[in-house]
């Protein structure tokens, strides 16, 4: 992380002119695009005020931390309080906030910088961006929505399981009975709604009974955000010494490897269709960065938490596929795209999706499960 990953973006991410940074960087670091998506500006946020929280208070990282506040609490919102998706290079607005993972990464973002400034009006933008995202919780795109009106309900799982994490990563900001709320609430959804217990996978859409509708979304299956989900509900898990809710975590983390593991080619596939049939997704078939990054964090959770050999077993497998095609010695930093049968489909190390976020911080899970006493 701090030789291979780290350096790449404070060296070619940082716009010093404008404020913020640039994610949209190609093999080298050199900038191709230079709109802004908000969500990345606060990944980017939060990757260097945790950095500074929790691994050395380096001034250098903190300044890159406030460059990215300063520009975010500048040009980020409109009038309601609301995160666009995209501005320019000069911060004037792109695209309307019609995207909560705008606001729910904003939050995140502020709430780590707030402790690693001492800012308080930082902390004060996030927990009203908190509120404002439970308030929206619901309709979360409201007059965005492409929906008709009264057609098809679908909850999604995404908002679920990022508001779980979010939360903990507010822990500072909010009164322990809310935290615990929320908590109880994102894992009964999680586990409830979303967890299918015949597949032992997560779907991505749910009806609002928890059933599932015979249709392209109703059949999603997003092995990525399964896993990822499932790490998440284990951190709570852990904080509480729920040792069952653990275990079970643990066991859909390894169905779904099972489920989305590519026998032929290896890797886990990006979408799949619960029955089968044609995904919807085109991409379906790739073997993306994230993915992989999450699967490895849970499995060396899943291994800290329960000792169980399957969960090694696993690690090693993955471990193996990403070291041996994602990283890239030569200029540092990870691809982030692959095709199925894990040859580079792109060269970028940053994009409109790709920014400073996924890698630093499956690294440094990573890093403290491994340097962790076995309970």
């Amino acid at each position: 992380m701090f030789d291979n990953v780290i350096p790449f973006w404070e060296k070619h991410s940082i716009d010093a002119e404008c404020g913020g940074y640039f994610s949209c960087l190609d093999r080298r670091g050199e900038v191709y695009d230079t709109d802004k998506f908000i969500w990345l500006q606060a990944r980017q946020l939060w990757t260097f005020s945790m950095l500074y929280n929790r691994c050395e208070q380096k001034s250098k990282w903190l300044d890159i931390a406030r460059g990215g506040a300063d520009f975010l609490t500048r040009h980020g919102m409109d009038e309601s309080g609301n995160w666009y998706f995209a501005l320019d290079r000069r911060g004037r607005p792109l695209i309307q906030p019609y995207n909560i993972f705008s606001d729910c990464f904003a939050a995140m973002a502020l709430s780590r910088y707030s402790l690693a400034s001492g800012d308080p009006d930082a902390g004060e933008t996030a927990l009203r961006t908190y509120r404002n995202i439970l308030r929206r919780k619901d309709n979360p795109k409201g007059v965005y929505s492409k929906a008709a009106p009264g057609a098809r309900p679908l909850k999604s799982l995404a908002l679920s399981m990022i508001l779980a994490n979010l939360s903990l990563e507010m822990e500072d900001l909010l009164d322990e009975s809310e935290l615990e709320s929320v908590l109880d609430v994102c894992v009964s959804e999680v586990m409830d709604l979303f967890l299918d217990n015949g597949l032992n996978v997560v779907f991505e859409n749910v009806s609002p009974d928890g059933s599932h509708p015979d249709c392209f979304d109703g059949r999603l299956i997003n092995p990525g955000h399964g896993i990822e989900a499932m790490w998440f509900i284990m951190d709570i898990a852990r904080r509480r010494n729920d040792d069952k809710l653990i275990n079970k975590t643990v066991d859909v983390v390894l169905s779904t490897l099972d489920f989305a593991w590519d026998g032929e080619y290896g890797g886990i596939h990006y979408f799949l269709d619960s029955q089968g049939k044609p995904p919807l997704q085109l991409e379906w078939d790739q073997k993306l960065w994230w993915v992989h990054l999450e699967a490895l964090v849970a499995l060396i959770m899943g291994y800290r938490s329960t000792g169980r050999d399957e969960c090694r077993r696993w690690f090693e497998k993955v471990h193996e596929y990403v070291w041996d095609r994602f990283p890239d010695p030569e200029f540092g930093e990870w691809f982030g795209y692959l095709n199925r049968r894990g040859e580079r489909l792109l060269e970028l190390k940053g994009g409109k999706w790709k920014g400073c976020f996924h890698v630093p911080r499956a690294l440094y899970l990573c890093y403290l499960e491994l340097n962790r006493d076995m309970e």
